[in-house]
């Protein structure tokens, strides 16, 4: 009789959160022998402060961000702590109307300016979580026509309007094209940009100094040690959360929490490990086959969106850590079911083979309706049966493919997915031998 649980099915000790890999087609052995030691010394090394990021010489510290305790000098974690009170005491002045706007009134509308990282993971946030404060905007483009459809959205002419312009080192182009159109359209309309506007960047960078001379209404840094596309739990997705009434508190401890689990130098309890292992087995260890992002839960729609960037920007590298070119990467897309079910899970189920899937399957119905429908089930029953039809449908032909199960969607959920796939990038770049915390690409392609 086999064992139980078996050794590719994880359950974390004590939150309901599972992983499933049994249909990845994995043996023990093979992932034994996988060069593990090195993947777990980096990451062992990144936690403790070394400088990980060798290309561009800097430390790589988004997991301080939720655990100040980890950061290598008092410093660091007491800035990390200053911040964090800063912004949560800036948005409840703004939530309660103590902060207001020109007229006295409250803010109502929140504009986050940013591109990559600086959008995505919060974008994520505000749309899987309940927002019962401002109402969050975001403009993410140098699209003119995408910037003047946002700005239309605004009520009252933008008078009760925050605007948070977030870019690490103040120059990045789509971000500044949409802070100057958006600064024009309010001087437009007779009113004072450093009433309305809020700066998330590096300390004495040019929109800091910016921020500083217009008298801006804050500004929240954003360390060189903190990624774009690991800063939602800095300053960059922590202002929209709490401008919007999402509490953090539950965010960051859901990501403590992944972060005790995936911490392990087994693979055969740490999730992450197990995830890193499954892609480089699925992609014979050069990301053969893609990875298909299947959330059966509307509210995780933009989790395919903030998985490409962290996934592809981190694996998708032309050198490894010896100079050799190796051409790595891991690409990513997806939408949510049931609505791929009608959409290309044709071509995953008859067509080629090329791929594997990850489905998020979220267990409870949330706040929607339970009324019994057709055949004595609810809506939530029907969104059940598709994501375990398919997974069935493409076993039967062959199609591998992991499932990670969570009760519901809160904060703490959601905060322990993004460190899960945040530690399992981490481990996966390890086993390939590459730097996921540059971007060199992205750099030269704005030149």
């Amino acid at each position: 009789m086999s064992a139980w649980p078996p050794v590719f099915l994880l359950t974390h000790p004590r939150l309901p959160w599972t992983l499933d890999a049994t249909e990845m087609g994995l043996d023990a052995v093979s992932l034994d022998a996988l060069p593990w030691e090195r993947a777990f010394q980096e990451m062992a090394d990144v936690e403790a402060g070394e400088t990980v990021n060798t290309d561009e010489g800097r430390q790589v510290g988004h997991y301080w961000l939720r655990d100040p305790t980890l950061a290598p000098t008092m410093g660091q974690a007491k800035a990390i702590g200053d911040t964090l009170e800063a912004v949560r005491t800036f948005a409840e002045q703004v939530r309660s109307g103590e902060l207001a706007s020109e007229d006295g009134l409250p803010f109502t509308d929140v504009v986050h300016i940013g591109i990559g990282g600086s959008a995505l993971g919060p974008a994520l946030v505000v749309d899987a979580l309940p927002s019962p404060g401002l109402r969050v905007h975001f403009i993410n483009n140098t699209d003119p026509d995408g910037i003047a459809l946002v700005l239309g959205q605004l009520e009252d002419a933008g008078r009760h309007a925050i605007f948070v312009v977030v870019s690490k080192s103040g120059g990045t182009p789509e971000t500044r094209n949409g802070m100057l159109l958006a600064q024009s359209w309010l001087r437009s309309r007779g009113l004072q940009v450093g009433s309305h506007f809020v700066a998330i960047t590096g300390e004495g960078s040019i929109l800091d100094q910016q921020a500083i001379e217009e008298k801006w209404l804050a500004r929240f840094p954003i360390w060189d040690w903190v990624g774009g596309r690991t800063s939602v739990m800095a300053a960059v997705g922590m202002l929209p959360a709490e401008l919007a009434g999402i509490p953090t508190a539950p965010l960051l401890e859901g990501a403590r929490e992944m972060d005790v689990w995936t911490r392990s130098t087994d693979w055969r309890t740490n999730p992450a490990a197990l995830l890193a292992a499954a892609w480089y087995v699925a992609g014979n260890g050069v990301g053969d086959k893609a990875m298909v992002v299947l959330p059966y839960c509307d509210r995780l729609l933009l989790l395919s969106r903030y998985l490409q960037q962290l996934v592809m920007e981190s694996i998708g590298k032309r050198l490894d850590r010896d100079g050799n070119v190796v051409h790595q990467g891991l690409t990513v897309y997806g939408n949510k079911g049931s609505t791929d079910q009608h959409a290309y899970v044709q071509q995953l189920r008859d067509g080629r083979n090329d791929f594997f899937v990850l489905f998020l399957q979220v267990l409870e119905d949330g706040a929607g309706s339970s009324e019994i429908l057709d055949d004595e089930a609810n809506a939530g029953d029907f969104l059940q049966g598709f994501l375990l039809g398919t997974r069935r449908a493409l076993a039967s032909e062959g199609r591998a493919s992991l499932t990670f199960t969570v009760p519901h969607v809160d904060a703490e959920t959601l905060g322990g997915l993004i460190a899960l796939f945040e530690r399992a990038v981490g481990l996966y770049a390890g086993l390939i031998g590459i730097n996921a915390y540059h971007q060199p690409g992205v750099e030269a392609g704005v030149e």
